[in-house]
């Protein structure tokens, strides 16, 4: 009789609807995953993270979005967001990624995309188009990655 190993890669997928709530239930999905995982060691900054582009994804359009929650080898973790609007903001869109607006002091809002500055340690955003003649588009993929890279030091 053999021993049972789990993989080191798996992928968690989640459809939010456009609802106040779906930052909550993004955060206890990840929670969830990351834990049944093993994972402890990310879940901080992944929860922060993941809370705050489903968030801005629940502020700045009128429908649906989708979590996608992977492990990569070499202990890598991305974390997908689509959303139905088409602007990817900045750090997300091209170089340099450092065009976030400063938030101004005492501002109840405008921080978000600086944690993902800050806590992970890659990150980007694709359109996502239809490719036809009108190219109305079907919103964009925001990402970022945390943990470690494949020679074990931390991504950068």
């Amino acid at each position: 009789m053999g021993t049972v190993s789990l993989p080191d890669t798996w992928v968690y997928a989640l459809r939010l609807p456009h609802d106040p709530r779906a930052a909550r239930v993004a955060r206890m999905t990840v929670r969830a995953a990351l834990s049944g995982h093993g994972r402890l060691e990310v879940l901080d900054a992944v929860e922060l993270l993941t809370s705050e582009l489903v968030t801005n994804a629940y502020r700045h359009t009128s429908g649906p979005a989708s979590l996608r929650l992977t492990a990569l080898p070499g202990g890598r973790l991305r974390v997908g967001v689509w959303d139905s609007h088409p602007r990817i903001p900045a750090p997300f869109g091209a170089p340099p990624w450092d065009r976030v607006r400063r938030t101004p002091v005492g501002a109840e809002e405008g921080r978000g995309l600086h944690l993902v500055q800050e806590y992970a340690d890659t990150w980007g955003g694709w359109p996502i188009g239809d490719g036809g003649p009108l190219d109305r588009g079907a919103g964009k993929l925001l990402w970022f990655e945390v943990g470690r890279s494949r020679s074990g030091q931390p991504a950068r």
